[in-house]
């Protein structure tokens, strides 16, 4: 018997809604899941994200087992009590982060690298990966996968996709948790016979919950709905379904249309602390010389902690004298619009308008962005998606990224 329960509510065409039932409570999906990659989302208290309307978040095997390291974490009765935090937890395999990583030694065994943060040699396999997802204790793990590079020759993605499902079997040989779901992940690059025998055989193991992996890398919005489009009708329909790293607004719809349930991605508070933040106009850099004036909150019609309290120009003013504040205020924000979002998509589902739901949000959404605006902080641009060192996924959409080094989450 399965940890999770999942039941699809509304269908409009491949687009759906249904409720996922974990053992610390229940999600509604489509579900947009906040990164705390180090068991803490970056600047936010757990009572802040509960606040934002967040259903459920995800944390990082590959960083917690090098730091606190995972027996610190079970010894501390897992990762709800040990960073407070009440709503259900997901946690990834750690694959991402280690096929992202330099100089590293792939063997049928697993793989082997050095950590960038002290060099020391790790060894991770879908073994050590079940072994510590488990000690973490997250209502959902992720088996342990080989993501490929973008472009990658189909010769590449065949040899990734079959070693894949070679240690997903072995992922599910060594999970033994009874309170714990292990979600499948399947791979194939950008093509699709690779991506449909990937699914079947998945599909045949028999897992509570099946991922998409190998997006967000930088093949653009237009190819990733194409994969899409050949992946997920090869996934059961009553279960739920994943695409990892994407968290976009537009990349959010787009999955929607396709019929994924659940996403993650760490845009929220890496934008905030570059001062962007998220309407439904668009985006807007806060450090703009326009807003050093503007009394009114990021929206007005955003029911969030921040715009109920705060203005354009106090928010200004933190990131202009450097006050991790401003990082705080933004990022509750962001999040808190991210799930309006969802909120909104699933209303549209039910009343069987989500395709005019899109067009319309889209249409209004692109009038106005301001991400590439002036200001202290990083420069955030849509076309540098990487796959970043850090435990973060890319977040870039358009083709032809620019592909460099992005700081941590």
């Amino acid at each position: 018997m399965s940890a999770i329960e999942f039941q699809v509510l509304h269908e409009d065409g491949p687009a759906r809604t249904g409720l996922l039932r974990t053992p610390h409570g229940e999600v509604r999906t489509p579900v947009f899941m906040p990164v705390g990659t180090q068991a803490a989302l970056r600047a936010m208290t757990p009572a802040q994200v509960v606040d934002t309307g967040a259903q459920i978040v995800l944390a990082n095997t590959y960083h917690l087992s090098i730091r606190p390291g995972e027996s610190l974490v079970k010894k501390a009765g897992g990762l709800h009590r040990f960073m407070a935090m009440p709503l259900p937890i997901l946690t990834d395999s750690g694959g991402f982060q280690v096929f992202s990583l330099p100089g590293k030694e792939v063997t049928e065994e697993g793989v082997r690298f050095a950590y960038e943060k002290g060099g020391e040699r790790v060894f991770l396999s879908p073994e050590r990966s079940m072994a510590i997802q488990q000690d973490l204790g997250a209502d959902i793990a992720m088996v342990f996968d080989e993501c490929v590079e973008y472009p990658a020759t189909w010769a590449r993605a065949e040899a990734a996709m079959l070693r894949t499902l070679r240690w997903e079997a072995r992922s599910k040989q060594a999970h033994a948790r009874p309170d714990q779901a292990l979600f499948a992940i399947v791979q194939g690059s950008t093509y699709e016979d690779l991506r449909r025998r990937c699914a079947e055989a998945l599909v045949e193991m028999d897992f509570p919950g099946y991922a998409v992996g190998g997006l967000s890398v930088g093949e653009g919005l237009e190819l990733m709905e194409r994969v899409l489009s050949y992946t997920t009708p090869h996934l059961p329909k009553g279960k739920p379904r994943y695409l990892m790293g994407v968290g976009l607004p537009e990349d959010l719809l787009a999955g929607i249309a396709h019929g994924i349930d659940m996403f993650d991605c760490v845009i929220p508070t890496r934008h905030a602390r570059g001062a962007v933040v998220y309407t439904f106009q668009g985006r807007m850099r806060l450090t703009h010389r326009k807003y050093r004036r503007d009394l009114y909150p990021i929206d007005t019609g955003c029911p969030c902690y921040t715009c109920r309290n705060f203005s354009r120009a106090y928010l200004r003013h933190l990131f202009d004298v450097g006050e991790v504040l401003g990082t705080t205020l933004a990022a509750i924000h962001n999040v808190a619009f991210l799930q309006q979002l969802m909120d909104r998509a699933r209303e549209a589902v039910v009343a069987g308008r989500f395709s005019s739901y899109r067009k319309e949000f889209l249409a209004a959404y692109q009038g106005l962005d301001e991400g590439g605006g002036e200001g202290p902080g990083p420069m955030l641009d849509d076309g540098d998606a990487i796959l970043a060192p850090d435990g973060d996924r890319g977040d870039g959409r358009r083709p032809g990224p620019t592909k460099r080094r992005r700081s941590p989450q």
